[in-house]
This record gives C-alpha cells, structure tokens and sequence, in this order.
C-alpha cells in the first residue's frame, strides 16, 4: 500500500506551510471540483453529518460551473485555490505557475492555495508565500482517485488517521467510486474517535 506519512524533510524544506493542525481536530479537504454531481453529493454527506470542509478548487471548474461553487460557499465551506488548470509545478516555469493561480483567484476569492499533485517548486513557493498565500498540504491522502485501490482498502487506512491529520479526497470523476465507497464510513468512524472536524 502507497498510504505513509510526509518524510520529515519535506516539511522542513517547505516549513511556513501548513501540513498538520490541532491535534483534537481533524480536516478533510476536497481538491479538484468543483464537479457538477460529484461535488453535490459531497456536500449532502457533509450536511448529514453536520461538519464543514475545505474545497480547493480549480479555477476552469469554477467558471464552468459557478452554480456549484456557489453551493459550495453557501454551505459555509472554505474554499481554496488549486490553479487554473490543475498544472504540475515541477512541469512550470515560474511566471506560468504564479499566472495560473492569479487567473484562478478571480474566480476564487481565498488566500488558501494547495499546490495540485503536491508539486511546487522552491521558487513557486517563496513567491506565493510573498502573495501572502498559506500553502496547504496534508498528512493523509486518500489515494481514492486510484483505480488500484478499493473504498474497501481506502477504509482499512483510514483507521491509522489521527487527530491533527489534514485529509485529502477528490471531488471528481476519477475519484467517484472510491469516494463514494469510503468517505462516509470514514467519517463516522473518525466521529467514534470522538475528533472534532474542523476547516482550514
């Protein structure tokens, strides 16, 4: 299994980033919607549950469906950018990654960015950092956008998230399956573990 913690070094080479939080809560975090029945469904599970989560979105999504965006934010969920286009920063100059997230941030007003796939470079992130960005990334990834994986084996994971655990999930079409067969058992059994969900 591909589950494991973030080594060390990378916190500390992008130390001023946010990887974990209080450790008597637990954040789940949504990237990539949003999408138009995908991200909806998300959001009644949440709304059953009564618990608010972070959407770090791509810009090109949001300006093709701004009604579900809106229902996003209506919901009061926090928002996030994730690019325009969802670019790997590794794979981008400078210039290009920085215009990329300032076209998504018309479209997404926050000041909370996730680099997509993890990938950003030392540069992009000092210059975000000087944008006054916060870079968010996690300690927990639900790898539910992997045809490799099952909800199944997504949920024997999940039992080793701990309090303070940022959790990423995919509100997409690759993620559907997986989603839809994890979160909500997951949900409650963080909920048995008697952690407080919180935003970012």
């Amino acid at each position: 299994m591909r589950f494991h913690r973030v080594p060390r070094f990378l916190k500390w080479n992008y130390r001023g980033s946010i990887w974990q939080g209080k450790k008597s809560d637990i954040y789940l975090t949504f990237d990539d919607g949003p999408h138009p029945v995908i991200t909806p469904w998300v959001i009644s599970i949440l709304d059953k549950y009564s618990i608010k989560a972070t959407f770090f979105c791509v810009g090109k999504n949001v300006e093709t469906y701004p009604e579900v965006f809106e229902q996003i934010k209506t919901s009061g969920h926090v928002i996030g950018n994730h690019t325009m286009h969802h670019e790997r920063g590794w794979h981008c100059t400078l210039d290009k990654y920085i215009d990329s997230v300032k076209k998504a941030s018309i479209f997404i007003p926050s000041q909370l960015f996730r680099p997509p796939f993890g990938s950003i470079t030392f540069r992009q992130f000092r210059a975000l950092k000087k944008l006054g960005y916060k870079v968010v990334f996690w300690s927990w990834i639900s790898y539910d956008f992997d045809k490799d994986f099952t909800g199944e084996e997504i949920l024997k994971e999940a039992i080793r998230i701990k309090g303070g655990d940022i959790l990423v999930f995919h509100d997409s079409d690759k993620a559907k399956m997986n989603l839809q067969n994890s979160l909500e058992e997951i949900i409650v059994l963080l909920k048995q573990k008697g952690l407080k969900f919180s935003t970012m």
